[in-house]
């Protein structure tokens, strides 16, 4: 059994610890760790300069009139951000052109909205960025008349129907007629009409042809319209020539047979051009909120129709607005670790950015401990050194002095002496010390010997 320690010890123990502080100079320690404590002071200042905050938990989404496709769409995501205790606020409008207004606007409320590609025109686009294409938006015209078109220019000096203005149909309609050399006020007349008063239009003959997109393009609608007698879906001819003019379009093939297998209907392969629809959003929007809008996408817009493959959308094609940085580096490696360890948002949210803060002060505090050692072994050594100095110019003096400077040179090396011992050394340097002190008395032995 071991022998319980006596108080001598623990007294004794007391006063070894209390010598080891004593020994230290706190002032030494302090400009040792200064420069160190400097750093991790900047570090720290900087992550929190441009850190994000924690994510809202409320983000407002412009999509389309209530009921129209993007409308659905957005309850969609609103369903699934609410799992992870995020509010979407769904803002109905007459469109893309109108979202993509709200967007540019910073005032308007707006975070995030459903835009179709071609609609930007000459507006303002900075500031805002794409977080993916979610799908494609083809361009359909529908005409009367037995005589096969294949081309846009040959629906000039005909009634056609380009959609209501406001809408990005009508945008992108006179953007593809004018490239054919037709715009308005000319030979052809384009009519402010989309939609099913644009189909029932045509059917009635009031009309010759109709561009229908979006909602106004619904897999209902063309298939009424391909059952009708007389009325004819264009096959674009020059569809490769469009994606290779205008960077937001597309080229699509609709097999025949597509829309009815029975009836063949297409009866023949039909070429389409199509821009995409975007998830456009304004460029602060919190990356945590970008990684969970495209998690909402996937889910909603990767399964297989008749346009597109499976997994094929969300997908990240740059276009007319740039992709953002969250979401190249999300298409690139998915969510952050957290984010998808399956801990709750808010908690996620809150490692994630507490690491951004730690990170670069450990990294700074790793080597800057390696380094502290060395900067308090320099400043002891440098005082030590200090002392050398003044005792060798004193040795120096001793074989040169007169009798008269006898006093003044032991009152030099007294003062020496006295400075030396006033000295706060750390045992690590005590050898050090000692033999400083026995040089001091070399020196002081010389100047006795020369009286």
């Amino acid at each position: 059994m071991a022998n319980p320690l006596k108080p001598s010890d623990l007294k004794q123990s007391a006063i070894n610890i209390k010598t080891r502080f004593v020994a230290i100079s706190w002032r030494d320690l302090a400009i040792s760790f200064g420069p160190i404590a400097l750093l991790a002071i900047f570090a720290i200042w900087l992550a929190i300069k441009f850190i994000h905050p924690a994510p809202p938990s409320t983000i407002t989404i412009s999509t389309g009139s209530e009921n129209s496709s993007f409308w659905k769409i957005a309850e969609k995501y609103r369903t699934i951000l609410a799992r992870n205790g995020i509010k979407l606020k769904i803002v109905s409008s007459e469109g893309s052109l109108d979202n993509l207004k709200k967007l540019s606007d910073p005032h308007s409320g707006i975070d995030v909205g459903f835009v179709q590609g071609g609609v930007a025109g000459d507006m303002p686009i900075a500031g805002l960025v794409s977080l993916g294409s979610i799908s494609y938006v083809p361009v359909s015209v529908f005409y009367r008349g037995h005589e096969r078109l294949d081309r846009l220019s040959e629906l000039r000096g005909k009634r056609v129907a380009i959609g209501v203005p406001g809408s990005g149909s009508r945008v992108l309609a006179l953007t593809l007629l004018k490239a054919n050399e037709i715009e308005l006020g000319g030979t052809t007349e384009l009519l402010d009409m989309g939609g099913d008063e644009a189909a029932q239009a045509l059917t009635d003959g009031k009309i010759d042809a109709a561009f229908l997109m979006g909602d106004s393009a619904s897999p209902p609608t063309m298939v009424k319209l391909l059952h009708t007698p007389g009325i004819s879906l264009l096959d674009f001819s020059q569809a490769g020539a469009y994606a290779r003019r205008f960077s937001y379009l597309n080229e699509l093939k609709i097999p025949k047979g597509l829309f009815d297998l029975g009836k063949n209907v297409p009866s023949r392969d039909i070429r389409l051009i199509a821009p995409t629809a975007e998830l456009i959003a304004r460029d602060d929007l919190h990356p945590a909120l970008s990684d969970m809008l495209i998690d909402a996408a996937k889910e909603v817009h990767s399964g297989a129709n008749v346009l597109q493959r499976a997994g094929e959308f969300p997908a990240p094609l740059a276009h007319e607005y740039p992709l953002s940085e969250d979401a190249t580096r999300y298409y690139k490696s998915g969510k952050s670790f957290f984010y998808r360890s399956g801990l709750p948002f808010w908690l996620a949210s809150l490692v994630d950015r507490t690491l951004v803060v730690l990170l670069p002060i450990i990294l700074l505090l790793i080597p800057g401990f390696k380094l502290v050692p060395l900067l308090y072994g320099w400043r002891i050594k440098s005082r030590i050194y200090r002392w050398y100095g003044a005792l060798i110019a004193l040795e120096r003096a001793v074989a040169t002095h007169t009798e008269e400077e006898q006093a003044d040179l032991l009152q030099r090396l007294d003062r020496i002496e006295e400075g030396v011992n006033r000295m706060k050394m750390p045992l690590a340097f005590a050898d050090q010390f000692y033999v400083l002190r026995e040089h001091i008395g070399f020196v002081r032995a010389r100047l006795q010997n020369r009286i």
